[in-house]
C-alpha cells in the first residue's frame, strides 16, 4: 500500500506539472508580439515572471492531482459497493433474516464502508426495528462522512488557487505601477508589460481551480449515488431482518417510511450534515 501511494505521489507530480504547463504555455503562445525584436516566451521564463506565488500554486496542483487519482481509484463502485452485496447479505442472514453470525462473517469477508454500515446493524437483529435503523444511520453517517472528508483537499485547492493567483496579480500590478514612477518615456509600454506578467498567476490559478472543481463535483456525485444504493439495501435489510415487530407492524412501518423518503434510514441526510 505504501509503494502504491509513493507511485501515485510521483505520478501526480508529473501530471500536475504537465497540465499546469499546458495552461501557461497557451498563455505564452497568445502573448502579444512587440514587432520582430521580442523573443517568444518560454514556459520557464513565463513561470518565473509569475513570481514567488507560483510555488504554492504548483504545490496545490500536485496535491490536487494526487487526491483526484487516488479517490477515483478508491471510489470505484466495486471497491465500495459490490454488485452482489445485497443478494449475498440477504443470503448470509438466512431465510428468516436472523443468522447474526452468518451476516457478521459475510461483512468481515467483504470489508469496506458498506460492510461496516450493516455490520453495525446486524447485532441488533431481534431487537426493535428502530434500534436496528438507528445503528445503520449512525454507521452510515460515519462512513459516508469519512469518504467526503477525503475530498476536502480538492475543495480547498479549488478555493485557494484562484486567490493565490489574484494575490500574485495584485502584487505584480503594484510593482508595475511602481516601476513607472519617475519615468518620462515609455510609461505605457512598461506598464503594459508589467500587467501582462502580473496576470500570469491569475491564469495559472484559474487553470488549476476549474478542472479541480469539476473533478470534486464528479466525485461527490459518485458518493451520493452510492449512498442512494446503500439506502435501498438498508430498506431490504430492515424488511428481511424485521426486528421484534410483528409482520403487520413491519409492513405498515415500511410503507410509512417509504412515503416520506423512499424508506431511507437517513444515511444520506446525516452523512451530508457530517461532511
Amino acid at each position: 500500500m505504501k509503494l502504491n501511494r509513493i507511485f501515485f505521489y510521483f505520478f501526480s507530480c508529473a501530471a500536475a506539472c504537465f497540465f499546469l504547463s499546458l495552461g501557461v504555455e497557451a498563455l505564452a503562445a497568445d502573448a502579444p508580439a512587440n514587432g520582430a525584436q521580442q523573443d517568444p516566451e518560454t514556459l520557464l521564463s513565463l513561470i518565473g515572471k509569475g513570481g514567488v506565488l507560483m510555488i504554492p500554486i504548483a504545490i496545490c496542483s500536485v496535491v490536487a492531482v494526487y487526491v483526484i487519482i487516488w479517490q477515483f481509484l478508491a471510489l470505484r463502485r466495486e471497491q465500495i459497493l459490490p454488485s452482489d452485496f445485497q443478494a449475498k447479505l440477504r443470503e448470509s442472514l438466512g431465510k428468516k433474516g436472523t443468522d447474526v453470525k452468518g451476516g457478521m462473517a459475510y461483512c468481515d469477508q467483504v470489508g469496506g464502508p458498506v460492510a461496516a454500515i450493516f455490520k453495525a446493524g446486524i447485532p441488533k437483529i431481534g431487537k426493535e426495528e428502530t434500534s436496528i435503523e438507528k445503528a445503520i444511520e449512525d454507521a452510515g453517517a460515519r462512513e459516508v462522512g469519512k469518504m467526503k472528508r477525503q475530498l476536502r483537499p480538492l475543495s480547498a485547492v479549488a478555493t485557494i488557487a484562484p486567490l493565490l493567483g489574484l494575490l500574485g496579480t495584485v502584487y505584480g500590478m503594484i510593482e508595475a505601477f511602481q516601476s513607472t514612477v519617475g519615468k518620462e518615456t515609455d510609461k505605457g509600454t512598461t506598464l503594459a508589460q508589467g500587467i501582462y506578467e502580473a496576470l500570469v498567476t491569475t491564469a495559472a490559478g484559474l487553470t488549476l481551480a476549474i478542472p479541480v472543481l469539476i473533478c470534486y463535483q464528479i466525485l461527490i456525485g459518485k458518493i451520493d449515488s452510492m449512498v442512494d444504493e446503500i439506502d435501498n439495501i438498508a430498506i431490504d435489510f430492515l424488511e428481511h431482518s424485521g426486528g421484534s415487530d410483528s409482520a403487520a407492524e413491519k409492513s405498515a412501518h415500511t410503507r410509512s417510511t417509504k412515503s416520506k423518503a423512499k424508506a431511507k434510514p437517513k444515511v444520506a441526510t446525516k452523512a451530508t450534515a457530517t461532511a
